[in-house]
């Protein structure tokens, strides 16, 4: 894998989602950090994840890469490098308990293996990628289908905010959002990213 400086996380980016949660519709991006040791290759080997801290959930989503240091006004067409299918995996017993005491999202979000990523395939274009779905399957049933018109803060959005608030350059990672479909997994589980009907990556969970 290329390396990874750092990685973004844009929560309740679907409205769906964030309903099936119980959670408010957020109105501006809501952004977290993983660690670049959350990161990982999903190669079709096993991820090993903290099996001990409670209820482990998938959350399938569109990964950028970017290839560029943001400018104000730059296109994502021009800053993304390529894109690539991604899981946001939570600790979701974890994360209920933080949140109940307003601290940090990192114990439940940024633990190692937490980013898994397929191979990275070239930029599309805007319009090609609203009219592609990506979609997880877990023990080949399709539990989550997505597609970028239904995120609440489009791409553009998302890569102006993180680039004027934080910043943006080459190496970084964005994970854009997840659709409705969580769930929970359990060791011994298999878990696979599509592309359309294109297996993009997979993996076992440990």
């Amino acid at each position: 894998m290329m390396a990874v400086t750092n990685v973004y996380c844009v929560g309740r980016n679907y409205k769906k989602h964030a309903e099936e949660l119980g959670n408010d519709v957020p109105t501006e991006p809501m952004i977290f950090l993983k660690p670049s040791h959350a990161v990982c290759a999903m190669d079709d080997g096993t991820v090993e994840l903290p099996q001990d801290r409670g209820e482990i959930h998938y959350e399938a989503e569109l990964v950028l890469r970017i290839g560029r240091a943001y400018e104000p006004g730059i296109r994502v067409e021009d800053l993304a490098a390529s894109v690539s299918l991604g899981i946001d995996f939570t600790l979701r017993d974890v994360q209920s308990k933080i949140k109940a005491k307003g601290h940090p999202w990192t114990a439940a979000k940024g633990f190692r293996n937490s980013a898994p990523l397929t191979a990275e395939f070239e930029f599309p274009g805007l319009e090609a990628l609203g009219e592609a779905w990506f979609s997880l399957r877990k023990n080949e049933e399709t539990v989550q289908r997505g597609n970028i018109k239904n995120m609440i803060f489009d791409l553009q959005t998302l890569v102006d905010y993180i680039g004027t608030h934080y910043g943006l350059g080459e190496g970084d990672l964005i994970y854009t959002g997840t659709p409705e479909g969580v769930g929970p997994t359990r060791a011994g589980d298999v878990l696979e990213l599509y592309w359309n009907e294109e297996k993009r990556g997979g993996c076992t969970v440990g």
